[in-house]
């Protein structure tokens, strides 16, 4: 919507919008086989998957979560593909309760993980409907959201956001399970108005048949 409000405002254009569907993703539980390789299944954790570049704020998450030993936290990322990330990896991977994970491409191993979370950050700050939220959101999880106007649009003002590591850890402090469960069930309601395939499939099509 903000990049749509964007070409119209600078281009005198009247652009289309079409989102992005999330509801490929399924709800799985931890096989023993799983747990074995990926310890914090075992316990409560957050969760955050995201490119190592910069402008996904990863070192933002990192710092928040190294200053709260008590909140477990899992980043999976390609940290050897960038300089940035290969930093990180060294600066906080001594701290416990900080899960460095290396990219994660079987989309069965990514659902548990996702699956079996208690919250997700969303880092993203220059995307627009960005797949990796709408895909959380299916999966009906509680979310903080990097305050970007995109995700803000994209999560209806529901969810929680964040600019700063100050702001992370307030966000952390504030939040219970009747809140996390409330904006869990509210992202889930998103996703199912806005973000199925079906959905999406049919906006394409009404798209090409009034072209015609």
């Amino acid at each position: 919507q903000v990049l749509k409000r964007y070409l119209e405002k600078n281009f005198n254009k009247k652009p289309k919008l079409i989102e992005y569907g999330g509801n490929h993703v399924s709800r799985l539980k931890a096989t023993k086989e799983i747990k074995t390789k990926y310890h914090f299944l075992n316990k409560k954790y957050h969760l955050s998957i995201s490119r190592a570049q910069e402008d996904n704020n990863l070192h933002v998450v990192l710092e928040a979560y190294s200053k709260m030993p008590n909140k477990t936290l899992v980043l999976i990322s390609n940290y050897n593909s960038f300089n940035y990330g290969i930093k990180l990896k060294e600066k906080y991977r001594r701290f416990k309760n900080i899960y460095l994970v290396d990219a994660v491409y079987d989309l069965n191993i990514l659902d548990v993980i996702r699956s079996n979370c208690e919250l997700y950050i969303h880092t993203h700050k220059l995307c627009g409907t960005a797949p990796s939220l709408v895909e959380i959101m299916s999966l009906g999880k509680p979310l903080f959201s990097y305050n970007t106007l995109t995700n803000i649009y994209t999560t209806e003002n529901k969810a929680k956001y964040f600019s700063n590591v100050r702001d992370l850890i307030n966000l952390n402090r504030e939040i219970n399970n009747k809140k996390l469960k409330k904006m869990g069930d509210l992202m889930f309601e998103i996703s199912n108005r806005k973000y199925q395939w079906e959905i999406i499939k049919n906006k394409y099509f009404s798209t090409l048949i009034s072209d015609l």
